[in-house]
């Protein structure tokens, strides 16, 4: 199973969450399920595109989906956000220091946001070394 900050690093899928979290909001619609080419329509996406997307969301847990015949109707489940919710609280609602925030962080949290800061270091800043560049 993909990490969730993997699955929700997306544009694409975020934006499937977003049309799915506002059917699931939408009080006319209390079924809170909408089918693929209705997503497929609001966000002007390929058919297979928002296949791909929603089976990674589907794997993640994001979504559950209900099948009727030959369509799909799926239904987001914010349930595993909650990790990344419970992750991102001590950040954002807190009037600690860093050091502070760092000291109430249990030490398996803190391990997987060293984790995760490496990764996405060594994926998006590389730099070429002095030796090899042209100044």
């Amino acid at each position: 199973m993909a990490d969730i900050f993997d699955v929700i690093a997306d544009p694409t899928r975020r934006e499937i969450l977003a049309v799915l979290l506002d059917r699931h909001t939408n009080a006319v619609h209390s079924v809170g399920e909408i089918s693929v080419s209705e997503i497929v329509a609001r966000l002007e996406l390929s058919q297979p595109t928002v296949s791909k997307h929603l089976k990674v969301l589907r794997e993640a847990g994001l979504v559950s989906v209900r099948e009727e015949g030959q369509h799909r109707y799926y239904r987001l489940d914010s349930t595993p956000l909650e990790a990344v919710e419970d992750w991102i609280i001590p950040f954002t609602a807190s009037d600690l220091g860093a050091e502070e925030i760092g000291a109430q962080l249990a030490e398996e949290t803190r391990e997987f946001a060293s984790t995760v800061g490496k990764v996405l270091a060594d994926t998006r800043h590389r730099v070429t070394p002095r030796k090899w560049r042209r100044d």
